[in-house]
């Protein structure tokens, strides 16, 4: 079981749907305790005693901010990378050099985990193959790593993974294993090892197993 990802499901699922409400009901709670420490004394009682207030409050700070900065962080910071992705061909032109096999549209795995812009598996003159994320965002998160896959939804015990999510925005591309044929391919996902959560997928119209 992964804790951290059970977490954030819970988070995703959860918390999510309602931030506006519950971001009023905890400005609310807070301006509630403050009032009513301050109407019971409790202020002046942790002046007096201080060092089991400063104890307690270190001890929250050592859980709350790491688990704060790793659910909370992506929502603000961002990368980009633009890479010089070849020219292609459409399949069916049999022009020489690289060729476009299938392109599909990257989708988030839900309203937090956003996705967009485009895929495209591309073969080279010598038969290799490479994965071209186009005009690509999705949202930040730790330990994202791109896959394809034979399931047109992303899901598989078995994908391949290219590597590291090499920038949150931009146009790039990954050399796909010599070992790996075009017709196993029906799909690209990013994934977070850490957690184990599913952040985006791209389905191939027209590859292997794509309706």
């Amino acid at each position: 079981m992964n804790v951290f990802g059970d977490l954030e499901r819970f988070f995703v699922d959860v918390i999510w749907p309602v931030r506006v409400p519950l971001a009023i009901a905890l400005v609310a709670g807070m301006v509630l305790f403050v009032f009513l420490a301050w109407r019971r004394g409790w202020f002046a009682a942790a002046r007096r005693h201080p060092r089991p207030v400063v104890v307690g409050l270190v001890l929250v700070l050592a859980v709350a901010g790491p688990m704060g900065w790793i659910l909370g962080s992506p929502l603000f910071l961002r990368s980009e990378l633009v890479e010089e992705v070849p020219a292609v061909a459409v399949a069916e032109s049999g022009g020489a050099g690289p060729v476009s096999l299938a392109s599909g549209t990257w989708e988030g795995a839900d309203d937090f985990h956003f996705g967009s812009g485009g895929a495209r598996l591309i073969e080279a003159a010598d038969g290799s193959l490479t994965l071209a994320l186009e005009d690509f965002s999705v949202q930040n998160g730790p330990d994202l790593y791109v896959y394809v896959t034979h399931d047109p939804n992303g899901c598989t015990e078995e994908p391949v993974n290219l590597g590291e999510l090499k920038a949150t925005d931009g146009t790039f591309s990954y050399e796909i294993p010599p070992e790996v044929q075009a017709s196993d391919i029906a799909s690209a996902v990013v994934w977070c090892k850490a957690f184990g959560v599913l952040f985006a997928t791209a389905t191939f119209e027209g590859a292997a197993g794509s309706a």
